[in-house]
């Protein structure tokens, strides 16, 4: 573990300038909230489109996978009796309606979107074909992938890591409220250290809830780093792709190279 930052190279294959030219940012469902207690605020919505946007400005490829907390939780529902497997359903289908309202605020500010569903729904949304959506990325349209894996008992979390090593990403970033992973959490315990850089090993030994173990043992596997960041500052999604040293960086172990 280190709380010290530490500079990183462009990586082969990028554009000048950019650490990452392949992005696979995940948004939660809860960050859609705004300052509302349910469902999307669409200020916010166009906040974090101005965010991708510029990132998108800068040469980089944008995959999203966004998650339906602020709609529904299958997990929350089966705690409460409802079957895992039709909980879990209705949660994918609450991430499509935030695909959607997200694609609405992107295409606002004129960037053009795609949004791609695990769960055939033709009228609405795009079936995800790896390699569609691979084009779609080369062709500087931001992909928006919705529905999880298409099966339950997954999460979000582990439908980015498994998205973002499909389309070849150079990075996962998980966008946050907060801005790093802390030892412990920041709100309950105000004076937790806040890390610059960790191991995958470290995340899993400690158990830190950044995202679920699958989806870290996911990355680990394929060697993709995550980048844990706040979304709530201003360009933070296009310094991340820059590979400036905000929030922290999940990775094999050792000094970005």
């Amino acid at each position: 573990m280190s709380e010290a930052g530490a500079g990183v190279a462009p990586t082969a294959g990028d554009p000048a300038g950019l650490r990452y030219g392949r992005i696979l940012l995940k948004i939660s469902g809860e960050a859609l909230l705004g300052e509302r207690q349910y469902g999307v605020d669409p200020a916010f919505c166009a906040f974090i489109a101005g965010q991708i946007a510029a990132a998108r400005a800068a040469g980089v490829q944008v995959g999203i996978v966004v998650g339906g907390g602020n709609i529904f939780r299958g997990l929350a529902a089966a705690a409460r009796g409802m079957d895992r497997a039709t909980g879990d359903y209705i949660g994918m289908l609450a991430t499509v309606m935030n695909g959607l309202a997200l694609q609405d605020a992107l295409e606002r500010v004129g960037v053009p979107t795609r949004v791609m569903t695990a769960i055939a729904m033709n009228e609405v949304a795009e079936p995800y074909i790896r390699r569609r959506a691979i084009r779609h990325l080369e062709k500087g349209r931001v992909a928006i992938f919705v529905a999880g894996t298409g099966n339950p008992y997954f999460t979000t979390d582990t439908a980015a890591a498994l998205r973002a090593v499909e389309i070849g990403a150079s990075v996962l970033l998980k966008a946050t409220k907060v801005d790093g992973v802390y030892e412990a959490d920041p709100v309950t315990h105000p004076g937790a250290r806040r890390y610059t850089e960790l191991t995958f090993a470290d995340v899993l030994a400690e158990r830190l809830a950044v995202l679920d173990t699958t989806a870290v043992s996911l990355c680990m596997e394929n060697d993709l780093p995550i980048i844990v960041f706040d979304l709530n500052r201003p360009d933070n999604v296009r310094r991340a792709a820059m590979g400036e040293p905000i929030g922290t960086r999940i990775a094999a172990g050792g000094s970005p190279a």
